[in-house]
């Protein structure tokens, strides 16, 4: 990685951090559980349903994988972007492409900056050696807050764990 976009990186993860810094106590105890779990916690059905106004720039929206950059300096690029998308429904919905695979769960942001995916239903199928599918699809239930920066979307894990970045999508995918 350059000096350049570990600069971005690092100035990115402050940006998300202070973003984060406001979640709910409510937050801090499904991030609690899961770290016990080393599974991210479910979320609750009334939280699955809960609106997305506070992001209405996601809503209706259409991406595509950059890039994964994790906090060992550790970066996954797809070779074919168009293989890994994410679009966020009017209505709360997520929908994902991930190679051979595809997912599908909920999305909230209850306020501006912060973003939670629920849990995400994907199909099985065996991907190639070098596919990004089981990663690209893990990490949405560790997101907690979004940027969106230059036309395109970074989105945060949880404990700064990764950095994901997609470009809008081509009105074709």
């Amino acid at each position: 990685m350059t000096r350049n976009n570990s600069v971005i990186t690092t100035l990115l993860f402050l940006l998300l951090s202070v973003t984060t810094a406001g979640c709910s106590q409510k937050d801090d105890s499904q991030a609690a559980a899961a770290t016990a779990d080393t599974k991210p916690a479910p979320m609750a059905q009334h939280e699955q349903r809960a609106g997305h106004d506070a992001a209405p720039e996601l809503a209706g929206t259409s991406w595509r994988l950059v890039k994964i950059m994790e906090m060992d300096d550790s970066v996954d690029e797809p070779e074919d972007r168009s293989l890994y998308t994410l679009q966020f429904g009017e209505d709360g919905r997520a929908a994902m492409r991930a190679d051979c695979n595809r997912g599908t769960g909920a999305w909230t942001s209850e306020s501006p900056g912060q973003l939670v995916f629920g849990p995400i239903a994907s199909t099985g199928a065996m991907c190639p050696p070098e596919s990004l599918s089981d990663k690209y699809l893990a990490q949405f239930g560790w997101v907690r807050s979004y940027v969106m920066e230059n036309g395109r979307v970074f989105l945060a894990t949880m404990a700064d764990g990764a950095i994901i970045e997609f470009e809008p999508a081509p009105a074709s995918e």
